[in-house]
């Protein structure tokens, strides 16, 4: 399928959708398997797959936490900011969407260290998220140093693409809050391309030090952390929407 062609659609009905980074990594640890067999299943939202869910019918936000105001983690890698953010915001209950079952058994592991009990975890694509999240559902987003193909021809595989970008900006409320944290420059310039050229988001930045300081409840990330050590500069944008 080349990209100007109509996308197929499998038998079930789902559309295709090339799915590009890593399902799994090395071996897990006899403790990440436990936590998989263990933890996982407790802490779906609901029916999220196409097998599973092949009308779209949406989530049930209110039986899943209690009426909590929804916030979204796209691509939580190991989970540190989630169990952070779920910790220091008891009041909320987080969606964390993270296809990397590395991550996931990772993000298992920290929850059961942490106790945090306002969590959901799809181990998948966020784009089959969106698919079944209620309309203007989500009041707040994270984009945490998302893959960043940084081969030209690959741009086109980034989340700040409308392919991402138009079903994000369904499920948020108006006033809700789109943080993206990222170290690579290009990846910056993407996101302030795609997002200053719609018209349902806003920029939040008078500034310079908005986008070279970190937010006041931020967790600094492996990834962040890795970055730093390298030598590269984190860069924190925050969008409004409309």
């Amino acid at each position: 399928m080349t990209d100007d062609q109509t996308p197929e659609k499998h038998a079930s009905g789902a559309p295709w959708r090339n799915f590009y980074g890593r399902l799994k990594g090395k071996g897990l640890r006899d403790s990440q398997v436990g936590y998989l067999n263990e933890d996982l299943a407790a802490l779906s939202p609901g029916a999220v797959s196409w097998e599973d869910n092949p009308d779209r019918t949406p989530l049930d936000i209110e039986a899943l936490f209690g009426g909590k105001p929804l916030w979204l983690e796209v691509g939580f890698g190991g989970g540190e900011h989630m169990v952070h953010q779920a910790v220091q915001n008891p009041d909320v209950g987080i969606i964390g969407c993270e296809p990397y079952i590395n991550g996931v058994a990772m993000l298992l592991g920290k929850l059961r260290k942490a106790g945090a009990k306002n969590v959901a975890i799809h181990p998948g694509d966020a784009r089959d998220m969106f698919d079944v999240l209620p309309e203007a559902s989500v009041e707040r987003a994270f984009l945490l140093y998302p893959d960043p193909w940084p081969k030209k021809r690959h741009h086109r595989r980034r989340f700040v693409t409308p392919e991402h970008l138009d079903p994000l900006a369904r499920v948020l409320k108006p006033g809700a809050i789109f943080r993206v944290a990222t170290d690579i420059e290009d990846y910056v310039r993407q996101t302030l391309e795609q997002m200053m050229a719609r018209d349902d988001f806003e920029w939040l930045a008078d500034g310079p030090e908005d986008w070279r300081t970190s937010w006041p409840d931020w967790i600094s990330t492996r990834y962040e952390q890795k970055a730093l050590r390298e030598g590269r500069t984190p860069h924190y944008l925050t969008f409004k929407k409309l």
